[in-house]
């Protein structure tokens, strides 16, 4: 309930901002360079725009587009909150939407991102609309445990929400370089 809320008065700010645009703002501030119209392979038929602005000391970016299989919409805002001494973390809230011949989903989620020189770190929660919900979060990293003998090791744990148990995989190993 509560993201449904937060969605709708992201969408009601969105386009409220894009109503209430002051006069000459659209002859100053032109957007049509940063739309870009792509067509790839003539196998492969696929027509889509793209696009990104900087906003809020991050980035919206989208895609629309349509293939044989039928039209879909990608959108979202990605922002670094820091990149210094701690290491960088980056968020991202996102959104799809897709339309074809055997029906139609829709989708959305958040993920956090955070690394250093040696570990890294990602969580993501997703829900798509009437589905199911779910999370998932991942971890690896190397150490130097001497000279020539460095610790490997990971993991990754994802929960549909609903379900009984999740699934968890985990991984390590110790090199030592001779």
């Amino acid at each position: 309930m509560y993201s449904k809320v937060l969605l709708s008065a992201a969408l009601l700010v969105c386009v409220n901002a894009q109503v209430s645009m002051p006069p000459g703002y659209a002859e100053k501030y032109p957007i049509t360079s940063q739309f870009s119209r792509s067509v790839r392979h003539p196998r492969d038929i696929h027509d889509f725009v793209t696009w990104d602005k900087e906003m809020g000391g991050g980035k919206v970016f989208g895609t629309l587009g349509e293939s044989d299989q039928g039209l879909f919409g990608k959108g979202g805002y990605n922002r670094e909150f820091f990149n210094d001494d701690r290491g960088k973390l980056t968020g991202q809230a996102y959104g799809t939407r897709v339309l074809g011949p055997g029906g139609d989903s829709t989708s959305y989620g958040g993920r956090l991102d955070w690394a250093n020189e040696n570990a890294k770190a990602a969580i993501d929660l997703n829900r798509q609309i009437g589905g199911s919900a779910g999370i998932e979060a991942s971890a690896s990293g190397v150490w130097d445990l001497g000279k020539n003998t460095h610790l490997s090791a990971g993991g990754v744990v994802s929960k549909e929400f609903g379900h009984r148990r999740p699934d968890v995989g985990l991984q390590a190993q110790i090199t030592h370089e001779w």
